[in-house]
């Protein structure tokens, strides 16, 4: 089985499972509501935080400011205060107040379509650009985050160091009409089941596309403890 082939198995099967785990990411979308102002929003302050975090803050702050107008007139003071929960939410309040006014003031409030440009936008990097272009305007693209790029390692997808090096790599293995479900299956899956620091294997409903868990097999057949991909022990 080729990697394309292998791609399809597993976006078959988590298709069918990870809607039935309901991870957290699912409290994101409904936050979202593929409105490009709230993809944006929510894609700033996701940055270094979980999901079940950041969502109550989003609506909270979607609460105050339904439209990037009401953002922009309000305080940087009053965001800060509103974002208290999440973390680096002084940094994440300027970042959020400079994008807000580069999309109204520049862009009439319309958010680009292109990787280019979105990256222009304080506190908008590679991922989050993806993600919009993904959930706000049905881009096929692939956005990757710390659980794509571990788990597209994990599987043994690709070989790579860098989120954007993962990125190219499965751009070239993955056919084009499955890039944008690639993030939401394998979050799902890295905030479920495959977890950084314990992964179930045994309960993934993919390990028989794993090469680490066939490599840990290895591993136990050969009488030495169970390892986490990063070569620490652990322990059930």
């Amino acid at each position: 089985m080729d990697k394309p082939q292998k791609v399809e198995k597993i976006v078959q099967i988590l298709e069918r499972e990870i809607p039935k785990l309901d991870p957290p990411i699912h409290l994101m979308f409904k936050v979202q509501k593929n409105d490009p102002y709230k993809v944006l929003v929510c894609g700033i302050l996701s940055a270094r935080s979980k999901d079940e975090k950041t969502v109550p803050v989003c609506e909270k702050l979607f609460n105050k400011y339904p439209t990037a107008e009401d953002l922009l007139k309000a305080p940087l003071e009053e965001i800060e205060e509103t974002l208290k929960g999440i973390g680096l939410y002084r940094q994440k309040a300027r970042y959020l107040k400079e994008a807000i006014k580069k999309l109204v003031e520049e862009y009439g409030g319309k958010l680009p379509q292109t990787l280019e440009e979105l990256t222009k936008f304080p506190g908008v990097g590679r991922k989050v650009a993806n993600i919009i272009l993904i959930h706000a305007f049905g881009k096929d693209t692939i956005a990757v985050d710390t659980h794509v790029h571990r788990i597209a390692n994990l599987l043994g997808l690709v070989k790579t160091k860098k989120p954007e090096e993962t990125e190219r790599e499965l751009k070239k293995i993955v056919p084009k009409r499955l890039w944008k479900k690639i993030n939401y299956l394998l979050v799902g899956l890295g905030q479920t089941i495959c977890k950084p620091q314990k992964p179930n294997c045994e309960s993934c409903p993919i390990k028989e596309f794993c090469e680490f868990y066939k490599n840990l097999f290895k591993q136990l057949d050969k009488g030495k403890n169970q390892t986490d991909y990063k070569g620490k022990l652990t322990n059930k």
